[in-house]
């Protein structure tokens, strides 16, 4: 057992003196791409959270970073093992004392990391931004010495401060080697912080479930991530990921896990939140196992099942519109008929019959070609602005030369079905199309939400 140094870089320099000396013991003698064909295993440091690695309602292993590195080891033809630590600091120091092969953890490349590690070739950027929490807040780097920062240790944002606080003399901040950076978000949610400083896309989706938190300012130009590999001995793992992300992008599969973690990312009204979440208290746990059981039997994720019906009615058993869509899945007469609703009005005939809705536009889209994860996308769609209008807006992405079968490409077309140079060549004609984008990007986000509070409070 390693006692853990207080200081992040003088951790990391230890670990590569191991390195060289060969005196680490349990670690990983080689990074070769050879090493690790022979090995039959890339094994992956990565951390816990929204941006990198988690596991979902289904007990399965996801997020962007995971996707990715499943992704690298499928085209190396080697099995994946993933290590996970607590912060960027753990994972540097785990990479130097040889404990992975790489770093897949939403890590920016900076000058400073590059003193003593190597990266692979960049696949996003992100800013590094100050959040604060409501109320009165700074409006540059200037104001920020009145305000209690924090921020997570040996971290690329420390790295920014110290650049900046030769300007601003006053700036001042204290750091954590025990919270990550979604904590600290947490706490400046909870008002026990004042400010802290977080990547772009952390924020994002961090403020779905926080609403209150403000991104007042971006402190730095955009910031490359890439893998991180050791320094040293690794030039062949290097260039295979060079090569693998190259096809990754040119296949369409990065632009598509891009939209899949972070288009649908939008933020709500503080007030909308807190309703949502006081109805999970509320109404949960009334209709959590119709929807389960409603999901499993349609081959459908309960969570997108529930969010979907909070969008249509709120939960409400009796809603109903001036149209004529009633109950909790706001379901037409016809459509209620059609799949075995006698009373719209009862929620779980609704919801029954809304799964076998859902699934019946998905099975349509199947047998159109939509593969895979994007049929429940443009399903949901097809829910709100109808299944023709859809294939009108996929001839539509066809036509401009885009991908018809990618929910990201298409999301972008289906508002343009609301112009008449566009919709007067359809067969379908005028849609609302912007209404289906916003419809599947709130439901998604209703999902993550309803995910989260579940996650923090197992009982529900």
């Amino acid at each position: 057992m390693h006692k853990r140094p207080v200081i992040g870089d003088v951790r990391i320099l230890l670990a590569l003196s191991c390195i060289a000396l060969a005196a680490c013991s349990g670690g990983y003698k080689s990074h070769s791409l050879e090493a690790i064909k022979d090995r039959g295993t890339l094994v992956v440091l990565t951390r816990n959270a929204p941006t990198t690695y988690y596991i979902d309602n289904r007990g399965q292993a996801t997020g962007p970073e995971y996707q990715m590195a499943v992704a690298f080891a499928d085209y190396l033809g080697v099995k994946p093992k993933f290590v996970v630590k607590d912060s960027v600091s753990d994972l540097l120091y785990a990479l130097a004392h040889g404990q992975g092969d790489m770093i897949a953890g939403g890590i920016t490349r900076t000058a400073k990391r590059l003193e003593h590690f190597d990266f692979g070739p960049v696949y996003h950027t992100v800013t590094q931004e100050v959040v604060c929490g409501s109320g009165s807040n700074p409006d540059s780097v200037d104001e920020l010495h009145s305000f209690h920062l924090k921020v997570i240790a040996d971290s690329s944002y420390v790295q920014r401060l110290k650049q900046l606080k030769e300007k601003y003399a006053k700036l001042h901040w204290t750091t954590t080697h025990t919270m990550n950076t979604e904590a600290l978000l947490r706490q400046v949610w909870a008002g026990q912080l004042d400010c802290t400083v977080a990547d772009s896309t952390i924020v994002a989706i961090n403020r779905r479930y926080f609403p209150n938190l403000d991104a007042e300012f971006a402190i730095s130009e955009p910031q490359p991530l890439a893998w991180v590999i050791p320094e040293h001995g690794a030039q062949s793992l290097r260039e295979a990921m060079k090569q693998w992300l190259h096809e990754y992008k040119s296949s369409g599969a990065l632009e598509n896990l891009m939209e899949r973690y972070y288009s649908h990312v939008q933020i709500f009204d503080f007030v909308g939140v807190r309703a949502f979440k006081r109805k999970i208290e509320s109404a949960w746990p009334k209709y959590r196992s119709v929807f389960h059981e409603a999901a499993e039997q349609n081959d459908l994720p309960p969570l997108i099942l529930a969010a979907m019906a909070y969008q249509e009615s709120h939960w409400n058993p009796h809603a109903e519109s001036p149209t004529g869509v009633r109950g909790m899945m706001m379901l037409t007469l016809d459509t209620a008929e059609e799949f075995g609703v006698e009373n719209r009005l009862d929620p779980v005939q609704s919801i029954r019959g809304g799964a076998r809705y859902l699934a019946f536009l998905e099975g349509r889209l199947e047998e159109d070609g939509v593969p895979g994860r994007a049929r429940l996308w443009f399903a949901l769609a097809a829910y709100n602005i109808g299944y023709y209008h859809v294939r009108d807006a996929r001839r539509l992405a066809r036509k401009l030369g885009k991908n018809e079968d990618s929910w990201y490409a298409v999301s972008k077309v289906l508002p343009l079905l609301s112009e008449r140079r566009y919709y007067k060549h359809l067969p379908y004609g005028y849609a609302r199309g912007t209404v289906a984008v916003r419809y599947v990007r709130r439901i998604r986000n209703y999902a993550d939400i309803l995910r989260l509070e579940i996650r923090n409070n197992p009982g529900r």
